[in-house]
């Protein structure tokens, strides 16, 4: 066993630095076979020193020998634990004067198989032996100490040094810089160690470093890249020795060169690493852990969205609010640059963080074709190891729920004053109408001969009372009222071809076809003209939504007590984002000036006051993904005579 730890330092601490193997061959069978070598070095040499002692010592002396030369490395032992201002001059000095004197007290004694010898200063005869040997330990354990600790106190320790003090003190948890590497992809490290390690080899590690941090091949995250690339020294350094793999890493995966003039503690891998270590931290440092651990706890709790960046914008914390507003986890932004995340989320924060202003008010932004109203909050912080205010806290409000409220309150406040509008409107528009009426009803009494002026004449008088249907319909939505309307059989049939034919005098219905496919049998309970309303405004949108030359088809289905009136068309269908709010008052996707946003929402007002429901299905063909289908379901009207007959077939 001690050969085989021997070997590897060896290879390690004395081969390696001196030599490295060539890129081109098979890097882990040199490693092998030099290490085998050594092995064999190692016990010749055993076998040498066995030799030269002529098989005159006994074990007991080789072992005390042994011991107090080992003895020599535990002031750097328990310097490099307890004392970070040991530097490497002091313990090589104090190494060398230790082992110095245990090589003149028991060493030289030993090999020369001397009885002893005198010491002229403190004048004295030393002599080796079972009850001496103590004062050759404590002498050169004493040179040792007094050597390092004076060099140690009178010199300055290197940036190195005082890193690796940092790193294996006792109770201090490690604090990693952030610094911005040249590589940006697991490719890029696994191209830049292939120059000495070989293809073969680089890609090897590089997955492996991958597969410990469980971290994915398309990793881009700068600090996932600053940790993979820490774990690759760490696992080369199993395999090559920390000198060798320190140096490597440094040069073939180095930092960029003006990334020192902005260095800062990397707050993430602190917290992960004080997240692992809490449990182990007691008194002052575990009371101070648990205050950290409730303040974070509070931000990330928070009911307000809050994301910390660095200087260069560089992700340092997303916390749960965040994740549910924007839809990113945060285990796969932090630690990525800002400039990286999903749209539109990047514009808006990017664009907010650059800009002087610390607060925006009702931003508006769109998101999986709905809409969010946000404020925007910043502040400036200090960053570890950074002065000034060089970070920012930018905090993100959801005011979606309070702007639709203020939007539903303006519409109530909208309808109002059309229902005001309207009950002026009916009055002023009502006496030109019974105007109008009144002449026509003269108009059919005098010329009752002329059977087509007579004809006109009852049109006129029909369309007057379509007209004052529908400012009554519009004044009875406005108020939020019931409409007092008439229960009466209506055909649905007959309806339709009524509706056909009024939106025929529109020049633009030449473009698409109607054909009124309903069943004649087919009857609904309700007012004719409020239904004839809903089909005019039914049909007038699948016409609009129609290419030019395709069909629109009304047809009817019947049930127990319900029947139904279909409405399809072949256009390009509805949105799946905006089928929720077809039926919103003064919502329309038509152009400015070419819809009022009220057709649908009439029309649903019609539909509840006849106790009947609408339906949307869009596409109707989902196979060509086109086409939209309405269903309006009314109460069906059966008269006496079809229910008797009904019942006596049944019997």
């Amino acid at each position: 066993m001690t050969t085989l730890a021997l070997s590897g330092m060896a290879l390690n601490h004395l081969v390696l630095p001196l030599y490295q193997p060539p890129a081109e061959g098979n890097i882990y069978r040199w490693l092998k076979w030099t290490r085998r070598g050594l092995i064999v070095a190692i016990i010749a040499l055993g076998y040498g020193f066995y030799l030269l002692l002529g098989a005159q010592q006994d074990l007991a002396n080789l072992g005390i020998v042994a011991f107090v030369a080992t003895l020599q490395f535990l002031p750097g032992v328990l310097s490099v634990l307890y004392w970070p201002t040991a530097n490497r001059r002091g313990f090589i000095a104090g190494l060398l004067a230790g082992i110095a004197v245990w090589a003149v007290s028991m060493l030289l004694p030993l090999i020369g198989n001397l009885q002893g010898f005198y010491i002229p200063w403190l004048n004295m005869i030393y002599v080796l032996d079972d009850t001496s040997w103590h004062m050759a330990a404590i002498a050169s354990l004493a040179a040792n100490v007094l050597l390092f600790t004076l060099i140690s106190l009178f010199t300055n320790a290197s940036p190195e040094e005082v890193g690796a003090a940092e790193a294996c003190a006792v109770d201090n948890v490690r604090r990693p810089q952030r610094r911005e590497l040249h590589a940006v992809s697991p490719q890029e490290f696994a191209t830049q160690l292939a120059k000495p390690l070989g293809a073969k080899a680089a890609q090897k590690e590089v997955e492996q470093a991958l597969r410990d941090l469980y971290l994915p091949f398309d990793e881009r995250r700068p600090y996932a890249l600053r940790r993979l690339r820490d774990r690759i020294e760490a696992n080369l350094s199993g395999l090559m020795g920390p000198s060798v793999a320190q140096d490597m890493v440094e040069t073939f995966l180095p930092y960029k060169s003006g990334s020192e003039k902005y260095v800062t503690e990397d707050i993430h891998f602190i917290e992960s690493r004080l997240e692992d270590y809490h449990s182990r931290l007691t008194g002052l440092a575990a009371e101070l852990d648990a205050l950290r651990r409730y303040h974070r706890q509070t931000l990330q709790e928070l009911p307000m969205g809050v994301c910390s960046l660095a200087e260069d914008q560089e992700i340092l914390m997303w916390n749960r609010a965040m994740e549910e507003l924007t839809g990113i986890v945060a285990q796969r932004v932090v630690g990525s640059r800002l400039e990286t995340i999903a749209e539109p989320w990047k514009s808006l924060l990017t664009g907010f963080a650059s800009l002087p202003d610390e607060h925006l008010h009702k931003q508006k932004l769109g998101l999986d074709g709905q809409t969010r109203w946000l404020n925007l909050h910043k502040a400036a912080i200090n960053e570890p190891l950074a002065p000034g205010n060089s970070g920012l806290v930018v905090l993100v409000e959801d005011l979606t729920d309070t702007q639709m409220l203020e939007d539903k309150l303006v519409h109530s406040e909208r309808l109002a004053s059309i229902g005001r509008l309207a009950a002026g409107v009916a009055h002023e528009i009502g006496n030109p109408i019974t105007g109008i009426a009144c002449l026509a009803q003269n108009l059919r009494e005098e010329r009752e001969e002329d059977g087509e002026l007579k004809e006109i004449s009852s049109q006129i008088l029909e369309q007057t009372k379509r007209v004052s249907r529908i400012v009554q319909s519009l004044m009875s939505f406005a108020h939020a009222g019931a409409h007092q309307h008439s229960d009466e059989a209506v055909c649905l049939a007959v309806v339709a071809q009524d509706a056909i034919g009024l939106l025929a005098l529109n020049r633009r219905n030449f473009e698409v076809h109607f054909y009124n496919l309903c069943n004649p049998e087919h009857w609904a309970v309700g007012d004719p003209q409020r239904l004839a309303q809903v089909l005019i405004n039914l049909l007038s949108n699948a016409r609009d939504a129609s290419p030019a030359g395709s069909a629109v088809r009304v047809r009817s289905e019947v049930s127990e007590h319900t029947v139904d009136l279909i409405v399809e068309d072949e256009g390009s269908g509805i949105s799946k984002a905006i089928m929720d709010r077809l039926f919103e008052p003064f919502f329309t996707t038509k152009e400015p000036g070419e819809g009022t946003g009220l057709g649908l929402a009439l029309v649903y007002s019609i539909v509840e006051e006849h106790y009947g429901q609408i339906t949307i299905d869009s596409p109707a063909d989902p196979e060509q993904q086109r086409g939209t289908r309405i269903r309006v379901t009314l109460p069906r009207h059966v008269d006496a005579t079809s229910t008797v007959n009904r019942d006596r077939r049944e019997n």
